[in-house]
């Protein structure tokens, strides 16, 4: 994984850099209990997300569809993802991008047909980093 910053005019601090990069496995923990409130408070609350055919806005409505989905299609699941990429547009605005995907019950790697890679983009807010936005799509073409 590369982390520099796309521009000289600022700095970021390791922690900052640690703090954005941790963000993927706040979201994995969170998956991991099945807890959409935790998967939730993970983004902003103006933050997006958008999966194959979903689309969200807000906090409330992550929540919503997490908890749904938990319950619905996820059940049972397990999420993972690689880092690729650390970039930050500004000292207060990065962007990490991940492969991985959804792992059905009893599996150990994510298999071709839901795999993954990710666009995140994280913003500090209140000296806490947030996804603002979140995108994935297949890691194959069809």
């Amino acid at each position: 994984m590369t982390a520099s910053p796309a521009s000289t005019e600022f700095s970021v601090s390791d922690a900052d850099k640690a703090a954005v990069a941790a963000l993927p496995g706040r979201i994995v923990a969170a998956w991991a209990q099945h807890d959409a409130k935790a998967f939730a408070q993970v983004f902003t609350a103006q933050g997006t997300m958008i999966l194959p055919g979903f689309y969200s806005d807000g906090r409330e409505a992550i929540e919503a569809f997490m908890t749904a989905a938990f319950q619905g299609p996820f059940k049972g699941t397990q999420v993972t993802g690689t880092p690729l990429a650390l970039k930050f547009i500004r000292s207060d605005v990065a962007v990490v991008v991940t492969q991985g995907g959804v792992l059905a019950p009893g599996e150990t790697e994510v298999a071709d047909a839901r795999a993954v890679r990710a666009t995140w983009v994280a913003a500090k807010e209140d000296g806490e980093w947030y996804l603002a936005a979140y995108q994935n799509s297949p890691r194959d073409s069809a």
